[in-house]
């Protein structure tokens, strides 16, 4: 007995060690979205980072599903050694604890939050027809006529649905919802007027605005994007909505935190290399690495953001 408390002690002691030589084995990145989607391509940008600062092999998995919860899902049931890390995003690690009566796991005890990733605004555009060119004038033009006008999002409990919903919950006024499968069906729809607004990923509206059927008003992000440095925010208009969409690295809860301080700094260095950086400009993304207790805090506001909102719009998925 005594041995064995010598081999189990060696072992505790050895691990923070072993620990910070991350990567030691082949390392799967899951996506909770299928291939070719944003959560995909960033992971992509860092596996191939990552291979090649450690020489060892980093592989994408999707496991789309479930507004993202399978993905999460696996990540949480994985074992925590190092070899599973996930992307996610805010609707499996906040939002959905909100719309779904019942999740597979519980973000905050089944996941270990690494660091934030990147950020991407949304915009709020509308169609030319509208005549509106702020804002300020958007909310005088729907506050005088309540539930006349329609906005397209892509999907119920979506981030896009949320933030319109936000924009009527703060102007109070009502606003009628038609969800798509995708942005770019919704922003055809707002081209061809079958909706008159929609608050989506702004890299789905900027590369449309040339046609001139439709105008971009704001984003949502807490400060100007200096990837669109003359675009407002909804805050400076007047309307104190954020709705950003991040992405973050998760882990399984229980890894040891010399690790998630080793793969904090590598990720970290990875996604603000000028490479990445750059690649990240053309989807209008900025890199935003931080401590895993700032992006806890992050996923705990989104909550407190959002479920306002998704009360006073009753929205529930199940």
């Amino acid at each position: 007995m005594k041995r064995i408390a010598i081999v189990v002690a060696s072992l505790l002691l050895a691990l923070p060690a072993a620990a910070q030589q991350w990567p030691s084995k082949m390392v799967r990145i899951v996506v909770p979205f299928g291939a070719g989607s944003t959560p995909d391509l960033v992971a992509r940008m860092i596996a191939d980072r990552l291979q090649h600062q450690t020489g060892k092999t980093f592989i994408v998995e999707d496991r789309p599903g479930a507004s993202g919860n399978t993905g999460t899902d696996a990540v949480a049931k994985a074992a925590p050694d190092g070899g599973t890390i996930g992307i996610s995003i805010g609707g499996p690690l906040a939002i959905n604890t909100l719309l779904f009566a019942h999740l597979p796991y519980d973000p905050s005890k089944d996941l270990a939050l690494i660091t934030m990733l990147v950020t991407q605004p949304s915009a709020l555009a509308v169609n030319a027809s509208l005549g509106v060119t702020s804002v300020a004038q958007l909310i005088d033009l729907i506050r005088k006529n309540p539930g006349k006008y329609d906005y397209g999002s892509i999907g119920t409990g979506s981030l896009s649905q949320l933030a319109m919903e936000a924009i009527a919950l703060k102007s109070g006024t009502k606003l009628v919802h038609v969800p798509y499968s995708s942005s770019p069906q919704a922003v055809q729809a707002l081209i061809r007027n079958d909706v008159q607004m929609v608050c989506l990923p702004a890299i789905s509206i900027t590369p449309q605005l040339g046609g001139g059927k439709i105008k971009l008003l704001a984003i949502t992000t807490a400060a100007r994007s200096a990837l669109l440095p003359g675009v407002p925010t909804l805050k400076e208009s007047g309307i104190d909505v954020q709705a950003d969409a991040w992405m973050g690295l998760i882990a399984p809860a229980g890894i040891p935190a010399a690790m998630v301080k080793r793969i904090n700094a590598l990720v970290g260095a990875a996604i603000t290399s000028p490479a990445i950086r750059q690649k990240l400009a053309t989807q209008l993304m900025e890199p935003i690495p931080d401590t895993p207790e700032q992006f806890r805090a992050r996923v705990n506001a989104d909550i407190a953001r959002w479920k306002p909102v998704i009360a006073a719009a009753k929205i529930r998925i199940n």
